[in-house]
């Protein structure tokens, strides 16, 4: 669970980042979920845009971060942000410690 001071933290972390990934016409995908999943792994923060089904944004943001085991940061907008610290001490990013 993450705090509010955490939480703010990695929002303003997210604002430099780009988007990784979108979701579309096709909607939210088992796919979806495995390159969210594999992202995760790689970078630990990650930003999701919703170009489409954006009126079920939370709901699918919520589903996506249960699914992948993350925390929902915060949705901006279109936008949302999903962070999973990664369980390798040696691969962790050093600024979300």
């Amino acid at each position: 669970m993450l705090t509010s001071k955490r939480r703010s933290f990695l929002s303003a972390e997210a604002a430099q980042l780009p988007a990784l990934m979108q979701i579309g016409k096709n909607g939210p995908t088992e796919a979806l979920s495995a390159q969210l999943e594999l992202l995760l792994n790689r970078h630990e923060l990650v930003k999701l845009r919703f170009v489409d089904f954006k009126d079920d944004r939370k709901t699918i943001a919520s589903d996506l971060a249960a699914a992948t085991g993350s925390e929902l940061v915060r949705i901006i907008g279109n936008t949302a942000i999903f962070f999973r610290q990664n369980p390798d001490p040696e691969k962790r990013h050093p600024e979300f410690l």
